[in-house]
């Protein structure tokens, strides 16, 4: 298998003064790098890089924003030979810390350093200036092996902290191969628009795309969470490619009306009936891709198209098994659980050797051409052979979930919780106030409120990681061997009563008021939303906030952007500026979705 730096390197020879990355520069600006200035800067900071020491199989955590260094600063650490950690500028201060000790950095690429990562040498991407010599062969590492590290990604762990899960570079390169092979990728160089975060998983066959000859355009976090914005991006920069979730497509398919869809990536959760019927319907181009963090991405793919939801068919040279509790393989029809084998595993979790040995198996069912030892992933995923031998996916044999693309250990949030002072005991679940809007629902008992303690997580995890709603309770509902009955939690404490008027409206605001409040509690899954209250206090994320100015967009035909919402302190604020808006006039009508030319 080619290693992906061997790819980057034939690209640059073959077109230099091609476009390799479009990225955000200042407010409203695109910055852009040809294929030679890409090769120059990650070949300058590869070389600073090695110039502290860093070398074969270290691990360098990357702690940047969503600009042009971002990708040359992961390019170059693959450059120096060494294994990249993302560190999202975005999450907790607590959070980074653990994962930067825990990786054990050799060093840090950050624009502002990261106090968390105290002891580690730190770099500047500055350091990747463009006026040293020029880019050799001798500029890559030496005797790379398919299995040294690639990256470590950091997913949700059941006992309350996160997990590395460290991938290899032959895995990588694997997973773009099969990509091509089974025509997932186009034969000619596209436009790819890179949305997902580098640290979910997703970004990896995204932003990899560099080293085939694709221009990566970087979608900034400002253009992420505007789907206007993301719209006209898409358009300005003839995106052919761009990896969403079905909860993102939701907020995009409006603003994308009368414009050429791009193809479609679609994963990160399951894509319900009605999204697939729209697209097979619609003839817009779309795969949905079904694969756990620990098999390197994606392993299973299917068009959408014909029948309705179904994962597809795996990947070249990746296995799949439909297994019982004996690892025997189950009739069609029968539901069994996940198992992938194949190039794409990755080595396991840093760190965690009991853990690795019990998610990653002997595997009885060995290609010839496998290594002796050959391993299989447990993914903890269900499924079954459907009507035509169609592969479908059923649910979860463990506690862990899907919200908004995002893999979620239920036990993790409960830890999490359960640590802060004054809670006695915690439980979380998921419930749906609308169809297909997941959210995390917690439980607690304790000497305390529900918006203190959405207050204090905030500060120690993940947005995706809080609820949207914490009930506080006297005493947990029990099983009869004494565990916490799930079943038995009542129903999320901001939902369980009728909004009222009064709580509604804000006083002189009339009908407006009442409209923008029930949009508020809709979306939220809340109810008595006050004047005062904070979006983001009722448990409220981006994509709620999206769905919030989506939904007042198409009922008071108002022209309205998420920089409204946000910039706002309260509904009070929010509610005049949405009246402000009405007074403006309407918004023109959005035509249909068509798709792209193929």
């Amino acid at each position: 298998m080619t290693d992906l730096l061997h790819r980057l390197r034939t690209a640059v020879a073959a077109h230099p003064a091609r476009i390799a990355v479009l990225a955000p520069a200042g407010e409203t600006g695109t910055a852009s790098l040809d294929f030679a200035a890409l090769d120059r800067r990650t070949a300058a900071l590869a070389r600073a890089l090695r110039g502290l020491g860093v070398g074969r199989g270290d691990r360098v955590g990357v702690h940047l924003r969503r600009t042009a260094d971002l990708p040359v600063a992961l390019l170059a650490v693959w450059r120096a030979g060494a294994a990249y950690v993302p560190l999202d500028p975005a999450y907790p201060a607590e959070r980074l810390a653990f994962m930067a000790s825990d990786a054990r950095l050799a060093a840090l690429i950050s624009a502002d350093g990261l106090p968390a990562a105290q002891g580690v040498p730190v770099l500047h991407p500055d350091a990747a200036a463009e006026d040293g010599p020029e880019p050799t062969a001798d500029d890559l590492p030496g005797q790379v092996n398919p299995l040294d590290p690639a990256y470590v990604i950091y997913t949700s762990g059941s006992t309350g902290r996160p997990k590395g899960v460290e991938v290899s570079r032959g895995a990588v390169a694997a997973l773009v191969t099969a990509l091509e092979a089974a025509g997932a990728y186009r034969a000619e160089p596209g436009v790819v628009g890179w949305n997902a975060s580098v640290s979910f998983d997703a970004s990896v066959q995204q932003w990899a795309r560099i080293c085939r000859g694709d221009t990566v355009l970087v979608i900034g976090d400002e253009q992420r969470a505007d789907p206007a914005r993301t719209a006209a991006l898409l358009a300005e920069h003839g995106v052919t490619d761009l990896d969403l979730t079905p909860s993102h497509w939701e907020l995009l398919r409006e603003p994308l009306g009368g414009a050429r869809v791009p193809r479609l990536f679609m994963g990160g959760e399951a894509v319900p009936e009605r999204t697939w019927r729209e697209l097979a319907d619609g003839g817009i181009d779309a795969l949905n891709l079904y694969g756990p963090t620990e098999c390197t991405v994606d392993a299973v793919t299917a068009p959408i198209s014909g029948p309705g939801p179904h994962l597809g068919e795996p990947l070249p040279g990746v296995r799949l098994h439909l297994l019982d509790e004996k690892l025997a393989p189950v009739a069609d029809g029968v539901v069994g659980e996940v198992y992938l084998a194949g190039p794409g595993l990755a080595h396991g979790y840093l760190g965690r050797p009991g853990l690795t040995a019990e998610r990653f198996v002997a595997c009885p069912f060995a290609d010839p051409s496998d290594e002796p030892g050959s391993r299989m992933y447990r993914t903890g995923d269900q499924a079954r052979r459907g009507e035509g031998g169609r592969l479908e996916y059923v649910g979860r044999v463990d506690r862990q979930v899907k919200v908004r693309g995002y893999r979620i250990e239920l036990g993790e949030v409960e830890h999490a919780l359960a640590g802060l002072d004054g809670v006695r005991a915690a439980a979380v679940t998921v419930h749906e106030p609308a169809p297909g809007d997941r959210r995390l629902a917690g439980y607690v008992t304790g000497a305390v409120t529900a918006a203190e303690l959405t207050e204090r997580l905030r500060a120690t995890v993940p947005a995706h990681l809080v609820p949207s709603v914490i009930t506080v309770l006297d005493a947990m509902p029990l099983t009869p061997n004494g565990k916490v009955d799930l079943v038995a939690l009542p129903a999320p404490a901001a939902a369980a009563a009728e909004p009222s008027a009064a709580d509604a409206g804000a006083e002189g605001a009339g009908g407006l008021a009442e409209q923008v409040a029930e949009v508020w509690s809709t979306v939220l899954g809340v109810s008595g939303v006050l004047p005062t209250d904070d979006f983001f206090s009722l448990g409220g994320h981006s994509l709620a906030a999206l769905r919030v100015v989506h939904l007042l967009r198409r009922r008071l035909g108002i022209e309205l952007q998420l920089r409204h919402l946000l910039d706002s302190a309260d509904l009070a604020a929010f509610t005049a500026t949405v009246g402000r808006a009405v007074e403006a006039g309407t918004a023109a009508p959005r035509p249909a979705l068509t798709a792209r030319a193929r």
